[in-house]
């Protein structure tokens, strides 16, 4: 009786660990991510903050937890990061001019080698941007970063040089928000 007692609360310890969520600004941020025949697990997430209100929720995933930074955005292997909206106060344009800062910042202002690849990343969010939309950004090894809006797969950007510069809005010395940055990378 009391090895299947055990047996029993094992089960449900496992369960409840392979499902586990956490839940951010009010989010709930799975702890596994498969797309794109990727398997990732949540590394950290966090919110974008500005003036003081929550903008979206962000989330990376990979395949092992890091707090690297530096090594993420340079690894060309599977990595995911997953924003969730949770401001109405975010539109299609004001969504478009924080990837151009994010973008110079990532980059040093040496964006024009990526300019094209650039432009078609922004044309991803041209349509209606809403509270509750999600958008994810996968990189899929020797294919390039796979962009998703509310589940809806938008397209393909090629590029080990546009994933680092991506990934780098949130991760690089000058990112995004760096409190986001921190709970990214788990800490």
């Amino acid at each position: 009786m009391k090895k299947q007692v055990i047996t029993f609360l094992l089960l449900i310890a496992t369960t409840f660990s392979v499902n586990a969520q956490e839940t951010v600004a009010g989010v709930k941020v799975d702890a596994k991510l498969t797309l794109e025949e990727q398997n990732l697990v949540l590394n950290g997430a966090g919110t974008r903050e500005k003036f003081w209100m929550d903008m979206y929720v962000g989330a990376l995933y990979l395949p092992k937890k890091s707090s690297n930074a530096k090594e993420i955005m340079d690894s060309k292997e599977a990595a995911a990061i997953k924003l969730n909206i949770v401001s109405g106060m975010i539109s299609s344009d004001k969504m478009i001019s924080a990837v151009n800062e994010g973008f110079e910042n990532a980059t040093n202002k040496n964006t024009a080698s990526l300019k094209t690849k650039i432009d078609r990343f922004k044309s991803f969010f041209k349509e209606e941007i809403k509270k509750g939309d999600s958008f994810v950004f996968v990189n899929v090894p020797e294919e390039g970063v796979v962009i998703y809006k509310n589940g809806v797969k938008k397209g393909t950007i090629e590029g080990h040089d546009f994933k680092k510069a991506l990934f780098g809005i949130w991760l690089c010395d000058k990112p995004a928000d760096k409190g986001l940055k921190g709970k990214m990378l788990g800490k």
